[in-house]
């Protein structure tokens, strides 16, 4: 946790001593400040998204989760989660293309009206990823669902924070149904060392790729852990090592770029369903009566998807082969199976044989690290897939291996 704390205790004094600092921040339109730390795409090793996070000049002299503990007990977090949400949406007008912007907002608060009428207002939340906290319990699940579904029909994106800090952060994967979750930093931290770790953080990444969510490694600041979690396949990091929270939008160091796409190529060349995708026309689902002519313009093309104003596959479009079907005969497909690009063969190809009968041999719709359409994999490739992997003689230089060599550079560079 960054800065220092200075102790105020609860009660009669102390509760005065911040009801007073926090007047003073409320009272102040460029208060508090925002920062941005990157978060890396950790498989092509560029900046995929930042998160904003808040400092408070003081005094009292202590760490953001301090300050907005204290705003909380006195009642007033929903008039500085609105501040600290309202300056995040400004921000995110600036964000360097291709990025997202995370900002943390508290899921008891967002039915309070100093904070329900700042993301009502907003147009537009199309890049903006509402990362849910869960230090609070939430007693009316339907209706917090019901607020995300609004916030999402404008372009909002959920993320769950600190996944695996407990039950009830299980609970919450269920019942929010998150696009993002962030693996809680007590896992992270030396994980390559612990077994257990690794267990429940892969144990978690099952768990949120059934929800077609995508993993965040939070709080990495060691070239081990990067190590270990590209290794396991979390397609997204965040933590000391690749940026420190910045007031400007910091890249990635080239150097570690470049080691990070080494290490994402070395474990995604066969068992990956990346390798596998095959490249499909897509529209706007805006523009669903342009298939015909899509379908006409290509007599090779068998599939169109349908994407929303977030680039997320709504359904498939499948031209119809079978014969004594008239010419030009299309149906449209649910989609029944996302998948992450970097997810094991053998594990997509267990779940696409799991499907319903009717649904089994359809295409399993590929995402990329932020839930964008990447393409289609075939169940057959990936039987054919395994195929090979499974006849293939062991090598006897393994990829682990290569992986201790590179991060053992990356050591020896620091």
């Amino acid at each position: 946790m960054e800065g220092t704390i200075e102790a105020v205790a609860p009660g009669r004094s102390g509760d005065a001593v911040w009801r007073a600092a926090i007047d003073k921040v409320l009272g102040d339109p460029d208060q508090p400040t925002l920062v941005f730390q990157p978060i890396i795409d950790l498989r092509r090793g560029v900046v995929a998204g930042y998160e904003a996070l808040s400092r408070f000049a003081g005094p009292p002299t202590a760490s953001p989760d301090v300050w907005f503990a204290a705003a909380d007990r006195l009642g007033l977090a929903a008039q500085l989660e609105a501040r600290v949400v309202t300056a995040a949406i400004a921000a995110r007008d600036r964000l360097p293309a291709g990025c997202f912007l995370t900002v943390n907002i508290s899921p008891h608060l967002m039915h309070q009206p100093e904070l329900a009428d700042v993301l009502a207002a907003a147009p537009d939340l199309s890049r903006l990823v509402l990362e849910l906290t869960e230090h609070v319990q939430v007693d009316d699940h339907a209706r917090l669902t019901a607020l995300l579904d609004r916030l999402r029909a404008v372009g909002a994106t959920v993320a769950l924070d600190d996944a695996g800090s407990g039950y009830s952060g299980l609970q919450q994967l269920a019942l929010v149904r998150p696009e993002l979750v962030k693996i809680d930093r007590a896992l992270v931290d030396h994980a390559d060392r612990d077994e257990v770790k690794l267990a429940l953080a892969e144990l978690l990444g099952s768990y949120a790729g059934r929800l077609d969510a995508a993993l965040i490694a939070e709080g990495i600041e060691r070239p081990e852990e990067l190590e270990a979690f590209i290794r396991m396949g979390v397609p997204l990091g965040q933590g000391w090592l690749f940026g420190r929270p910045s007031p400007t939008w910091t890249s990635l160091a080239p150097e570690l770029g470049e080691r990070i796409r080494a290490l994402a190529d070395d474990r995604s060349r066969v068992d990956r369903i990346a390798s596998l995708v095959e490249r499909t026309t897509a529209i706007s689902d805006s523009d669903l009566g342009q298939v015909p002519t899509v379908f006409c313009a290509d007599p090779s093309l068998e599939f169109v998807a349908v994407l929303d104003r977030n680039d997320r596959a709504v359904c498939l479009v499948r031209r119809q082969l079978r014969s004594g079907d008239s010419p030009g005969e299309t149906h449209v497909l649910s989609v029944s199976l996302r998948a992450s690009a970097d997810a094991d063969v053998a594990d997509v190809a267990t779940r696409a044989m799991t499907r319903p009968t009717g649904t089994r041999f359809d295409p399993v719709v590929c995402e990329d690290s932020f839930g964008g359409y990447a393409g289609i994999v075939r169940p057959e490739r990936m039987m054919l897939r395994l195929a090979q992997l499974t006849s293939a003689p062991a090598s006897a230089d393994s990829p682990d291996r290569e992986l201790r060599l590179v991060g053992a550079a990356v050591r020896t560079e620091e």
